[in-house]
């Protein structure tokens, strides 16, 4: 299955330095490229790709408002945000717009392929930076007597069976749907089904969302 992929960076440099090596994918075809996000929105549009790949940092509209306004107009997008860029105060805007991908622009042009089919085939890659940077603020968001001395703490885990519990802790790790389902030795569509099951008791949009909410232990204040 070809990966379809939009390019968003400011720099036309940036741009053609990635161009010409994912083009070497056979996989992945290279369909468009914007400088900025009203650009993006526009050839999103118009191309439909199934991953954008962005910087934070553009003029006009920023990588934050443009992947909260794909989350709205194409969510069925994935975003993979590609910046210089690992503080909190980048890093946490992003995962909340909903993005499945924050990598830092000194990445191993390989590893680069493998997070763009890992997102793509719906899983979540956060650099490690990125990750310390969300369990910093998992850690910050408890509250003050412990993770379950409120209704708010224990009442969406609660609604799990503990084979529930076991998929949203393994999605918490970053395991796809296949690495879940070989470590519970059960079946992939088995494991949907769980997947499935969480997101609907706990109300959540999806596995970014999932895996944020097993960080803090449940507590959704």
């Amino acid at each position: 299955m070809t990966i379809n992929l939009l390019l968003v960076d400011d720099h036309a440099m940036v741009r053609r330095g990635l161009q010409v090596f994912l083009s070497t994918q056979p996989d992945i075809k290279v369909i468009g490229e914007a400088s900025n996000g009203r650009e993006a929105l526009e050839r999103t549009a118009e191309l439909n790709p199934d991953v954008v790949l962005m910087d934070l940092h553009m003029p006009i509209m920023d990588g934050i408002e443009t992947a909260q306004a794909l989350r709205i107009s194409h969510p069925q997008v994935k975003v993979i945000v590609l910046t210089s860029f690992s503080d909190q105060d980048h890093v946490l805007p992003a995962i909340r717009v909903g993005i499945k991908g924050y990598l830092l622009k000194d990445i191993e042009p390989e590893a680069l392929v493998v997070a763009i089919r890992k997102v793509h085939n719906g899983q979540v890659e956060l650099h490690s930076q990125a990750a310390s940077q969300l369990m910093n603020l998992m850690a910050t968001s408890t509250p003050p007597n412990g993770p379950n001395t409120t209704p708010a703490a224990i009442t969406g885990l609660e609604l799990l069976t503990p084979r529930e519990q076991e998929v949203l802790d393994l999605i918490a790790l970053g395991m796809s749907n296949k690495e879940i389902a070989s470590k519970l030795v059960i079946t992939e569509k088995t494991v949907k089904t769980h997947v499935s099951h969480v997101l609907g008791k706990l109300n959540l949009a999806d596995r970014t969302q999932a895996a944020i909410f097993a960080l803090k232990g449940g507590y959704n204040a």
